[in-house]
């Protein structure tokens, strides 16, 4: 079966990416940051191992999008909180194992995702931690029904987030891979890199 690794970006629109990094450092400079780290991730990221996907937003202009690599697949995110637009890429995926990370985390490598689907051959489920309490990968190996409830009354953006994302797993088995930081304010900047 085909592993696929979805990418969730927006457009790198200042305003509409990466605010609480515009706060410290401006919307401009924030969207240019975006876009900039996004365009390093996907070229670092591509492996003939899985099938790297875009999840795009907004729905329309990300489709039609020339900021991103046209050779990519595409599908919309759509509306509704973090988790129901993770829950639905999770879904609207063929059989197989499927990974989700942000665009956001500098120190990602072809490793971390390698280590993340190699985790999917024991568990059903494995997340890759943010030292913040969020994390910057979901994984499902899906050969077990997504639970009900599946990423629905997660606080995100808050310390709570990976917990309250290991309490809609249910039954599913859960591993960690490797703690990664991902890049929210102006502080997270030099501790990123690399």
């Amino acid at each position: 079966m085909t592993r696929h690794l979805i990418v969730m970006v927006k457009e790198p629109r200042p305003g509409r990416v990466k605010t609480r990094l515009g706060k410290d450092i401006g919307m401009v400079s924030a969207a240019w940051w975006f876009r900039h780290q996004t365009r390093a991730l996907l070229l670092r990221l591509a492996d003939p191992r899985w099938q790297l996907t875009l999840a795009v937003s907004p729905d329309t202009q990300g489709q039609t999008s020339r900021i991103w690599p046209a050779h990519l697949p595409r599908l919309p995110q759509g509306t509704g909180t973090l988790g129901d637009r993770m829950a639905r890429a999770f879904r609207s995926m063929p059989p197989g194992p499927v990974c989700i990370i942000g665009a956001d985390i500098p120190g990602i490598r072809k490793r971390h995702i390698a280590c993340a689907f190699k985790a999917l051959g024991d568990h059903d489920a494995t997340l890759g931690p943010a030292p913040d309490g969020g994390y910057w990968l979901i994984g499902l190996k899906r050969t077990r029904a997504v639970p009900a409830g599946f990423l629905e009354d997660v606080r995100w953006s808050t310390e709570h987030a990976r917990a309250d994302t290991i309490a809609t797993l249910g039954p599913l088995t859960l591993t960690t891979i490797d703690t990664l930081r991902d890049v929210d304010t102006a502080a997270d900047l030099p501790a990123s890199s690399g």
